[in-house]
């Protein structure tokens, strides 16, 4: 595994060895446990951020990690403080979000242009919406953090992407993987980045009761139904692309394509509950979406990236994937709350066998990637530190009220027009390099050959 050189000071390579002893301490019944636990692993993702140190630039992780996982870790640290209480990480998260923030109020930073995908914009902006939902204090309107609302930022990637959509006239809507066109992969339509749209606009009907985001909500899962991005049992595949008109799918699954719709239909039937045909409609997607993913994520009640764990090859970015179905259920839980009897036991098991095998490194608590082997399998970094803080933190829910709304209690400053001029031409960039590539829904140099074949060889034992 590539290992940044700055991680490597916090946790030199020796110290990386299992230990053989340790393990963090989990009693799923006592919430002061679930909080130690949850600081232990909150504290191991935190010594691998480097953008507070003199020099470094807020936001950004060390080499090898892209910008788009920043922004997903920053969201844990929202949801961290949320569920804890623990306030200790909240000025370096606002510091990072509010520098990485960028042209249009959009989180478009220049410095990111080369490889600035709709799926990384928007786990920045997913990140900002949590806070809006979690009552992180805004920005201050003065001083050196002075920036948007929450909020806004949320809107402003709503407002952003919803004029991207459908841009080249083809597979009959859809945001592209990349947003500009000089960037390779362009051309592919993956699942995250409409996934994490559709999401953001659920999130943003159910906090502010505008149709619009609710039309546009509605407008995306039935576009990616059209497509075939999933099934009638709600597999959620990777993509297709628009070169055969979204004709051929990459049937690859991955953990958090199935998270970033389930949380969003649960924002849905929040708000459209009172609806009984509504209801009636996103409750059985969510029975589905539950029902395929206890049987295509979990064993044995404990979750597992299915594409690529059992084979060795998760890559830096599939290694983060279950944080995301962690947050997500979390999410749903809360908002959803008559899904708890269904997914509150997956949510046990997967946090106690993640904590179990948390016993490496110099204090013995750094996290692994396979958490079904009951062993720490050497596997170290971000993702995999992210994933297990998520998964054990989650198991607070009960302590917190959910996420909260215009109407009850929410305090984040709204701006529907938030964005900018939309038309306003991006700078243009020569074509970048394979070093350059990056992006959320990136798989490996032959992700869109994979739509030929089905891409079954990811998932090849």
């Amino acid at each position: 595994m590539k290992f940044a050189s700055s991680a490597l000071s916090a946790l030199s390579a020796s110290a990386l060895l299992l230990s053989g002893a340790g393990a963090i301490e989990l009693n799923v019944d006592d919430p002061e446990s679930i909080k130690k636990a949850a600081a232990i692993t909150a504290q191991g993702m935190r010594v691998l951020y480097t953008g507070d140190r003199p020099g470094d630039v807020p936001g950004n992780l060390p080499d090898p990690y892209y910008w788009w996982e920043a922004g997903a870790m920053f969201g844990a640290f929202v949801d961290y403080w949320y569920y804890t209480g623990d306030d200790q990480y909240n000025e370096m998260t606002m510091q990072a979000m509010q520098h990485q923030i960028g042209d249009f109020g959009a989180f478009e930073p220049q410095n990111q242009s080369k490889s600035l995908g709709n799926d990384d914009q928007a786990f920045w902006g997913m990140a900002a919406m949590s806070a809006a939902e979690n009552k992180l204090p805004d920005l201050p309107s003065t001083g050196d953090l002075k920036g948007p609302s929450w909020l806004t930022l949320a809107q402003a990637v709503f407002n952003r992407q919803t004029a991207r959509w459908g841009k080249t006239g083809t597979c009959g809507g859809g945001l592209n993987w990349q947003i500009f066109e000089f960037n390779n992969g362009f051309t592919y339509r993956n699942t995250i980045s409409n996934g994490c749209y559709f999401n953001i606009a659920s999130r943003l009907y159910k906090y502010t009761g505008n149709e619009t985001y609710k039309n546009w909500a509605i407008k995306t899962w039935d576009w990616e139904a059209s497509i075939g991005l999933f099934d009638k049992d709600l597999h959620f595949y990777d993509g297709s692309d628009e070169t055969k008109n979204c004709s051929d799918i990459n049937r690859i699954q991955w953990t958090y394509n199935l998270g970033v719709h389930l949380s969003g239909a649960a924002a849905m039937w929040n708000a459209t509950k009172e609806d009984p045909k509504q209801d009636a409609l996103w409750k059985g997607r969510i029975e589905q979406m539950i029902t395929t993913m206890k049987e295509v994520f979990f064993q044995n009640n404990i979750m597992f990236e299915v594409a690529c764990e059992k084979n060795g090859k998760c890559n830096n970015d599939q290694r983060s994937f279950k944080a995301y179905l962690a947050r997500w259920m979390g999410y749903t839980m809360i908002t959803a709350n008559w899904t708890k009897d269904q997914l509150w036991p997956l949510q046990v098991a997967s946090a106690q066998a993640a904590a179990k095998q948390c016993n490496a490194g110099p204090n013995g608590t750094t996290c692994g990637l396979r958490w079904w082997t009951g062993t720490n399998d050497g596997s170290f970094g971000v993702g995999e530190q992210m994933a297990a803080m998520e998964i054990i933190q989650n198991l607070l829910i009960t302590n917190v009220t959910g996420p909260v709304t215009e109407n009850t209690g929410g305090t984040s400053k709204s701006d529907p027009s938030a964005g900018g001029d939309p038309t306003v031409e991006p700078i243009v960039f020569s074509e970048i390099t394979t070093g350059d590539k990056a992006g959320a829904g990136f798989l490996t140099t032959l992700v869109l050959v994979g739509i030929l074949g089905g891409a079954w060889w990811m998932v090849a034992s």
